[in-house]
């Protein structure tokens, strides 16, 4: 593993994925990737007394069944990266308890996917692991009852608003699979004082602009070089914003750009305003559609840019502005 440019990691035996699956709830299943999920549950609350346990369960579920994919047992898993939108990341400490793999904790907000995927393949590229697991989810219900009101109040959303993802995604990082980790970029913490917590896409968009334009910079490499550039949660808002703030600097992405926020709903079928969001949205976009379509070769060679709003219900209550980040991950089967 080297750095290359200023910010960008290249792995010298490049990790790959040997399993992955993503689980979701019954509006996921309804949208336009339903097919896409290994599970999915009608009953969003699983059976469970809250929420909060809800989302648990979808972590363990998606865990246990990528781990099942690979033909492998939890005790051959040396680490698994975690973590949720909740306080404590109490629904992947909950969730994953019984697996009894050696955990580590991680907070990205809604990019934890690319977060836990990267330090996984760091993990197996370095030696410290022969596999390692990267998980995360969220819940509609659970995110709204924390950073905004509870069901029962009804608040009238706004146009700008997004859809937290009830759904989990899982990979399995190990050697000798079809999709290979070739390069990680670390984001930036970026804040333009945007205050709104209606309007993630406006706060995470200058992030994913950073990170891109630094990834893109750092490897010599153009937008048209790969198959597809997708974004984590901009929804419909921050997709607007990130195509404006690059081709500021010189760079258009639109021909080969696209949005988990966007791709897992029907926005004018299911009702979700601006689009997606949540830490299970881009991680079940990546773990059951993209991954699903490089190895079928219908993808050869993308970017996976999840990017993340780091507030919490603290620091909106005491004004202050939503920090973004964007964490990219360059994924080939070449």
């Amino acid at each position: 593993m080297k750095r290359i440019g200023q910010k960008t990691l290249e792995f010298s035996a490049p990790p790959t994925v040997l399993s992955h699956a993503a689980v979701g709830g019954k509006k996921e299943a309804e949208g336009p990737l339903g097919a896409d999920f290994d599970q999915t549950f009608q009953d969003t609350s699983l059976a469970m007394e809250s929420w909060e346990k809800a989302e648990a369960q979808l972590q363990k579920e998606a865990v246990t069944l990528a781990i099942d994919k690979a033909g492998m047992s939890a005790a051959q898993m040396d680490f698994i990266f975690a973590g949720d939108l909740l306080n404590q990341c109490i629904s992947s400490t909950f969730g994953l308890l019984d697996f009894q793999i050696p955990f580590l904790g991680q907070y990205g907000a809604c990019s934890t996917m690319a977060q836990t995927l990267l330090m996984a393949a760091m993990t197996v590229e370095s030696g410290a692991a022969e596999r390692s697991v990267a998980v995360t989810s969220s819940h509609f219900c659970s995110a709204e009852r924390q950073f905004r009101t509870p069901l029962e109040y009804g608040s009238q959303r706004t146009p700008t608003a997004q859809w937290t993802a009830t759904a989990s995604g899982c990979v399995v990082v190990g050697k000798g699979g079809k999709v290979k980790i070739r390069h990680g970029l670390v984001g930036k913490i970026v804040d333009l004082g945007v205050k709104d917590p209606a309007n993630m896409g406006a706060a995470m968009a200058p992030a994913a602009a950073d990170s891109i334009y630094q990834y893109l910079s750092d490897t010599g490499t153009k937008p048209e070089d790969y198959d597809g550039i997708f974004t984590g949660d901009l929804a419909l808002v921050g997709t607007e914003l990130l195509y404006q703030s690059l081709e500021d600097n010189g760079v258009n992405i639109q021909n080969v750009h696209h949005d988990c926020g966007l791709l897992l709903y029907d926005r004018e079928r299911q009702d979700v305003h601006a689009g997606g969001s949540g830490c299970g949205c881009s991680a079940s976009v990546l773990s059951g559609h993209l991954l699903k379509r490089m190895e079928r070769g219908d993808l050869k060679n993308i970017l996976f840019c999840a990017t993340g709003a780091l507030m919490s219900p603290t620091s909106q209550q005491q004004g202050e502005a939503i920090p973004g980040i964007c964490h990219i991950l360059h994924l080939t089967t070449e």
